[in-house]
């Protein structure tokens, strides 16, 4: 079988890593005004330096920064998206662990006046990724939909938008200009992180879109059309894949159900060559949805979880991707944890050597099924 010469690759990964004690405490600092960013910088740059180097030890072609520069995987990017404000959430979810489950308010992001993109959001971070490493450097993002679904109409300022396509339309301007910045400082691998869709697989997350007045049978070709409006009129040299999520921190998730009921708008309505799709568990659900996957695209299967320490067996997960196959051709096929390893500052389930473990078994099989990773 051939190497996959362009992202997604067969051993690839989703993104986040779990950051070291001094760069949390650097961060801390920060936000509480205690250093400057340049002190910051001073220990989030080697820490990257590290953290690629690691990956490219391992052997990975897709290499990031582990999300270093940030705080929380959505709320640095979100938040820079003028006149966007956090308040007090109208979303319930509930967390599911091995520990039991517990309910958390995730933050609600309003709109409070009409919205651009006054500076780059990531540019800066994909161009420092880039002049580091030989590899292909991975920037992710947060879905645009994340804007809309934790508060629906609601949260979004009627005078500024009286009309909800209007608002679509400035929010997908804003993710247009990142993207085409982020080409422009060499990026050529972007990674779109979808959760909604995902949550309007689960009963109990669309009960909860239909409490503050949104249709959850309407909201994924809502959606589809957003995410492509996003993506629109961008290089073909550019590619653009997206990372299904059901909820992650501290080894628990939020929501369950397989992909089943958006699988055929998913694979074949929005625009991206790759779906990074969480198949860890009985809880995500068989891998029938993959029948829906039309040919040049790839689905990375995340069998190799984050929401635990334990290695799996190699021979376990071979047969998992002997079973996908029975519904896609393998070569549309490739490999990756299940998600990122630290959504945020804290709540990793393992050390850092058992971080690399799991990314090293990710490759190794890679190699050993399609001949390259």
């Amino acid at each position: 079988m051939s190497a996959r010469q362009r992202p997604p690759f067969r051993a690839d990964q989703v993104g986040s890593l779990i950051r070291p004690q001094n760069l949390i405490e650097a961060r801390e600092k920060f936000l509480k005004g205690e250093i400057t960013k340049d002190q910051l910088l001073e220990i989030q740059r080697p820490a990257i330096q590290a953290v690629v180097k690691m990956q490219e030890d391992i052997g990975l072609k897709s290499v990031t920064d582990g999300e270093f520069n940030r705080t929380s995987w959505q709320s640095d990017f979100l938040l820079k998206i003028r006149n966007v404000a956090r308040v007090p959430s109208r979303l319930k979810v509930r967390f599911h662990s091995q520990d039991g489950t517990r309910d958390h308010h995730p933050p609600t992001l309003a709109v409070q006046g009409k919205i651009s993109r006054p500076e780059p959001m990531f540019v800066d971070d994909l161009r420092y990724l880039a002049s580091i490493t030989k590899q292909t450097a991975k920037v992710t993002m947060p879905s645009p939909t994340i804007l809309h679904f934790r508060g629906g109409r609601g949260a979004i300022d009627s005078t500024a938008y009286p009309e909800m396509d209007e608002f679509f339309g400035d929010l997908a301007k804003v993710y247009q200009e990142e993207l085409r910045g982020i080409y422009e400082a060499g990026g050529r691998y972007a990674q779109i992180d979808e959760t909604n869709l995902a949550y309007l697989c689960d009963p109990n997350l669309r009960a909860e879109a239909e409490s503050f007045g949104e249709d959850p049978d309407a909201l994924p070709k809502t959606y589809s059309k957003l995410i492509n409006s996003c993506i629109a009129g961008l290089p073909d040299d550019l590619t653009l894949c997206m990372h299904l999520c059901r909820g992650n921190f501290a080894g628990a998730w939020i929501a369950e159900g397989g992909y089943e009921p958006v699988a055929d708008l998913l694979f074949n309505q929005i625009n991206v060559t790759g779906y990074f799709l969480e198949f860890d568990s009985e809880r995500a659900g068989g891998f029938e949805p993959l029948r829906f996957l039309p040919k040049g695209k790839v689905a990375v299967l995340g069998l190799i979880t984050t929401k635990s320490s334990k290695l799996e067996a190699k021979d376990d997960i071979k047969r998992r991707i002997e079973q996908a196959a029975k519904f896609v051709d393998i070569d549309q096929l490739a490999l990756s944890p299940q998600c990122g390893f630290s959504s945020g500052i804290g709540g990793e389930t393992m050390s850092v050597e058992q971080e690399a473990d799991k990314l090293r078994l990710v490759v190794e099989i890679a190699e050993e099924v399609w001949g390259s990773a």
